[in-house]
């Protein structure tokens, strides 16, 4: 059996807005940025159907585009958003065991309690299908019951500018000792294995690395959990400091700074917090780690789509190999297909 894929596209809480608008109906090349998800997702072998959670009108509108339309060979499906983030996951999850888009269920058996789901953020345009497949075979490799997706810095440097003049994103990442890294919006996992989900919430609310009142109010939080301690809470601290060294152009103070924190620390103490089997899925591709959070980032985007994407797609089938014969439809090509000028 496949591996269902959740797309988040709500715009409660958490969700950041760009333009004043929910980001994922923001248009780049003539389609919404949900809809460029979803296109994706049709080519990933791994992938057996798509279930959209969001506003049902808004999202009936954007995904009935005729360009998606054209290019849809799994089933697809919109789910009503709840209240948050966790919420979202979490019943569209009980929706895919009960095969009810409107009526959920709760786990009954170990076969339910096993149900891997892919979860994936509708707004990063540039994904393509073989990174999203890369992650979800390194996940079911490690056999978790939750991988989070990071992609080292340096495959994301053909994003930033290369001068004043040039049009680019500056990105953000955790500085550790084995290297710098940003997640890449891909989470496998079994969600009745975790027995805290309720802390993803939290952690996704403070994930604005930029912002010092979020990296403040974690890292107290982490100190006052049960799971936590001083040891963790000053862990993290030296891990967010060596990020706003990195960021104000200071490698050498960030490498210091990082010395003590490393992948394996983060690992087993977010599999504390959660109290679940976590694992970093670590993938060389770049497309799924570039999320639209600001306007200057969706202009970017907008500016420079065309180039990148194509950049991506030939990055990704050289690292990855190319899709199994008869998986690529129409959507593979990403040059194909776009609105004329």
């Amino acid at each position: 059996m496949g591996v269902p894929a959740i797309v988040t596209a709500g715009d409660s809480r958490a969700a950041k807005a760009v333009y004043g608008k929910s980001k994922v109906y923001l248009e780049v090349d003539g389609l919404a940025l949900v809809c460029h998800v979803v296109r994706s997702l049709q080519d990933c072998p791994e992938i057996d159907a798509v279930w959209v959670v969001g506003d049902p009108g808004r999202l009936e509108e954007a995904l009935g585009h005729e360009r998606l339309q054209s290019a849809l060979t799994k089933p697809l499906y919109a789910v009503e958003q709840q209240r948050d983030l966790i919420s979202n996951c979490w019943e569209t999850y009980r929706r895919i065991l009960s095969g009810d888009t409107a009526k959920g269920r709760d786990p009954e058996s170990e076969a339910d309690l096993d149900q891997e789901v892919l979860y994936l953020s509708g707004d990063i345009p540039l994904a393509t299908p073989q990174e999203i497949s890369s992650v979800v075979q390194r996940a079911q490799a490690l056999d978790v019951d939750y991988a989070l997706g990071l992609c080292p810095a340096e495959c994301l440097d053909v994003f930033a500018p290369r001068s004043p003049e040039e049009t680019g994103i500056t990105l953000a990442y955790f500085n550790l000792r084995d290297g710098r890294f940003r997640q890449n919006n891909l989470h496998y996992a079994r969600p009745g294995r975790i027995g805290q989900r309720g802390r993803i919430e939290e952690m996704y609310e403070m994930r604005h690395q930029r912002r010092f009142w979020n990296m403040f109010m974690l890292s107290l939080r982490l100190l006052l959990s049960s799971v936590g301690g001083l040891k963790i809470a000053v862990l993290f601290g030296f891990m967010h400091l060596a990020g706003i060294a990195d960021r104000n152009g200071r490698p050498r103070l960030a490498h210091f700074l990082s010395r003590l924190v490393t992948l394996e620390i983060n690992r087993s103490t977010i599999s504390k917090i959660l109290d679940t089997r976590f694992a970093f899925a670590v993938t060389e591709s770049g497309g799924c780690a570039l999320d639209i959070d600001t306007e200057e980032e969706y202009d970017a985007v907008c500016e420079r789509y065309s180039e990148w994407i194509v950049e991506q797609a030939e990055g990704s089938v050289a690292l990855h190999g190319s899709l199994p014969p008869g998986v690529a439809g129409s959507s593979a090509d990403p040059r194909a297909g776009g609105d004329e000028q």
